[in-house]
């Protein structure tokens, strides 16, 4: 719980001190020598009235938003480590560098510092109160503005985390549906609509690449849309469609050994685009989104896609199957065909851990980007601005589109040895129908083995869920 003040000291408190802030003058001569503002390093003393205070660095007197994010979230973290509950902490430093909206960043900072893996969210953020001192009587009223919105943020962040970091056993494809559902259902937001269709129903409805990848399971696929109707005069609704592969073992295209303790983790997308939902209806966002989830297993059995297998899709197109570790295309296909078809969008993203070449190409901090759109992807670049992820275009042409041709069918799901991020994304842009599209592919983002920056941990990150709220968000 984050409130912007508390009438009672706390017996800990969190400064943060620039390098050439005077900070030492109550600590005796040595405090400098010990302790001169680097970012990220801290120095814990007792005030004279008996106050513990942690000082944390912030080195430059300009931060960017992932750094305000960073050292936020390290002060959350070093207050947990201490088992410390409840307590004060200075913002009024970082409001003077960077303004009062720099509070939307601090409360998300806060959120994701006190994330615990394989933990409830909610549970990680109610355990403890932190109390935000430094900001005026007259600005309280937008500063509880800013730190709700920052929290709600966070909020969506930690769920993509807890979903993406539960074990496959125990989120099978219609568990996650409900999971996602009872979520969003105890925010009791009238906006905000759902709909279940289960494998009986996908297949009368002819969504034939979906159903196609999860008849390898005996755990059946489904297909969740979300719509979130906050702005009825605007005309505009954004599709966001999010890879919901619960389990990829890569079919008979079986990964290797060395891969398989990621498999459980391929459904960030459809993680991603639930938990932009939940921020946007939370925060009563004025913006129409609608979020369509295609979740399945990808297993191996007597059913399961062989490579040179031609099925049918909802758009009516044919695909070639070339290689059944290429399935998450597959699934995106339906789900952004029925995006165009039925939900009427104007614009469509679509989201996924989706292939090994964008992890080669740009490792674990950027997320690659296609798009046919300028408008739309200028959009992102400053949705990202807000968020502080990274994300970066790739170019194509028509000597790409043609990687992916086929023989025998109107598409084939695998391109060249080359170029892997980009036909894949240009796969998906097919089934898009001339509306302005852009795909996003997490693969290198969406979890790290060895944390970059402070605010993530060993597992899920979240990834692009801050960055999609903004975007939504944007009038």
């Amino acid at each position: 719980m984050i409130v912007c003040s508390s009438e009672k000291k706390q017996e800990f408190k969190v400064e943060f001190v620039g390098e050439h802030d005077c900070v030492f003058h109550h600590c005796g001569k040595n405090f400098q020598k010990i302790f001169k503002g680097e970012y990220l390093k801290h120095i814990t003393y007792e005030k004279k009235d008996g106050q513990m205070c942690v000082c944390v660095g912030l080195g430059s007197e300009t931060l960017t938003k992932q750094q305000i994010l960073e050292v936020t979230a390290y002060a959350a973290t070093l207050m947990k480590e201490y088992k410390v509950q409840s307590y004060d902490l200075e913002v009024g430093r970082l409001i003077t560098m960077a303004g009062l909206p720099v509070l939307e960043q601090i409360a998300h900072g806060i959120c994701l510092g006190n994330f615990e893996k394989y933990k409830n969210y909610q549970e990680c953020i109610k355990q403890v109160q932190v109390n935000l001192t430094g900001i005026t009587p007259e600005d309280k009223k937008e500063a509880e503005a800013y730190v709700f919105r920052g929290e709600t943020i966070g909020e969506g962040v930690l769920f993509a985390r807890e979903l993406v970091n539960s074990p496959s056993n125990l989120l099978k494809p219609m568990d996650m549906a409900k999971r996602i559902m009872d979520e969003l259902e105890a925010l009791h937001q009238e906006k905000l609509q759902m709909e279940l269709y289960v494998y009986g129903q996908l297949r009368t409805m002819g969504m034939q690449a979906l159903c196609s990848v999860g008849e390898s399971s005996v755990n059946p696929p489904c297909f969740l849309i979300l719509r979130y109707n906050g702005q009825e005069k605007n005309s505009e609704k954004i599709g966001l469609v999010g890879k919901g592969v619960t389990v990829d073992t890569g079919g008979y295209c079986l990964k290797p050994a060395s891969s398989m303790a990621g498999i459980k983790g391929d459904m960030a997308g459809a993680a991603a685009v639930a938990s932009t939902i939940y921020a946007l209806a939370k925060n009563n966002s004025k913006t129409n989104v609608v979020a369509l989830l295609p979740m399945c297993e990808n297993r191996i059995s007597k059913g399961s896609l062989l490579p040179g297998d031609v099925i049918s899709s909802y758009s009516g197109k044919t695909i070639e199957v070339m290689n059944t570790d290429a399935e998450g295309r597959l699934i995106l296909a339906d789900a952004v065909s029925y995006a165009v078809k039925n939900e009427g969008v104007t614009n469509v993203l679509d989201i996924a851990t989706l292939t090994g070449a964008v992890v080669n190409m740009l490792g674990f901090s950027i997320a690659g980007v296609l798009s046919d759109s300028d408008l739309f992807y200028d959009r992102l670049v400053r949705a990202a601005q807000k968020s502080g992820e990274k994300y970066h275009r790739l170019p194509y042409g028509e000597e790409h589109e043609k990687m992916i041709q086929s023989e025998v069918a109107d598409v084939k799901n695998l391109g060249e040895s080359y170029c892997g991020t980009i036909t894949a994304g240009l796969f998906i842009k097919k089934f898009a129908e001339g509306v302005k599209w852009m795909h996003i592919d997490i693969a290198g983002t969406a979890w790290v083995d060895t944390p970059i920056w402070k605010y993530q941990k060993t597992g899920a990150t979240g990834a692009a869920v801050s960055t999609l709220y903004y975007l939504c968000e944007e009038e």
